[in-house]
């Protein structure tokens, strides 16, 4: 008998497409939608639960209830204050828990993470169910890198890999060699277009994006879509490097087609291990 699986679901179309994903391969799925965040056709024809994300009774009794031993989250989800989670009783008992050292969005999901696996769950990545979004490596259209902007990737490397060490964000736009921004809380989208409003003359910049390296493989990955490209090209960026084998690409083949319209290049990296100090 296949393993019950439950998507923790974001906004975007991931969930569905994870959901589809796993019922192909015979699995029984179920959605816990959240409030403000899921898109409602995400849950169409599967058992789900609507909630807020401090209902941790409510869920976790639904996802008991039904025999789920799997967890996967999928989707953005913008990180809620706490008066905004309004957590109950259980959900308070996890955020003690996770106590206040986890500052970052990493160290709250993983903190999230291990209250789950007490909870006897197995929490897998997106990855594990749909593997072919990962980035590959190399150049992925039919633009490629300049020497002016493979300066500028290697500088956007050392600077991502070191604020995503602070689990402060995972993407950085450098333009020249001059560093325009580096993700915090605003994301990616709000990122390129602060960044846009700082251009320089001369060679576009490049957006950046790489997981952070302690970042736990199984969640929130760093993704990127069409929508990525089509904010890149308006913030007059020419290309677009992402971690290969640690990067999420939705709907490949519209990025790729998208990206050479608008006369941008999208290359994904193998980086080297980090050596530890």
């Amino acid at each position: 008998m296949a393993v019950k699986l439950a998507i923790l679901a974001g906004g975007g179309a991931l969930p569905a497409q994870l959901a589809e994903a796993a019922r192909g391969s015979g699995r029984d799925v179920f959605m816990v939608a959240f409030e403000g965040h899921t898109e409602p056709s995400a849950v169409t024809g599967l058992p789900h639960l609507w909630c807020r994300f401090g209902a941790a009774s409510l869920i976790l009794d639904f996802l008991h209830g039904h025999g789920v031993t799997e967890l996967v989250f999928a989707g953005p989800v913008r990180r809620p204050s706490i008066a905004e989670i309004m957590p109950d009783w259980r959900a308070t008992k996890m955020l003690a828990k996770i106590g206040s050292r986890a500052l970052g969005d990493d160290g709250f999901l993983r903190g999230i993470v291990r209250s789950l696996e007490d909870e006897g769950f197995r929490v897998v990545g997106i990855q594990d169910i749909l593997c072919d979004l990962l980035a590959p490596s190399g150049v992925l259209g039919a633009l490629s890198p300049d020497a002016i902007a493979e300066a500028d990737i290697a500088r956007g490397l050392d600077v991502a890999r070191t604020i995503g060490a602070l689990d402060v964000g995972q993407a950085v736009v450098v333009q020249q060699g001059l560093v325009l921004g580096v993700e915090a809380i605003e994301g990616t989208d709000a990122l390129i277009a602060r960044c846009g409003a700082l251009r320089r003359d001369g060679a576009g910049g490049v957006l950046v994006k790489v997981k952070k390296p302690q970042q736990d493989r199984r969640l929130d990955l760093p993704t990127v879509g069409v929508q990525t490209v089509l904010s890149a090209a308006a913030a007059g960026l020419r290309g677009i490097a992402i971690e290969a084998g640690g990067t999420l690409i939705m709907d490949r083949p519209e990025l790729i087609a998208t990206a050479d319209r608008m006369d941008l290049f999208v290359v994904g990296i193998t980086l080297a291990p980090q050596r530890s100090s």
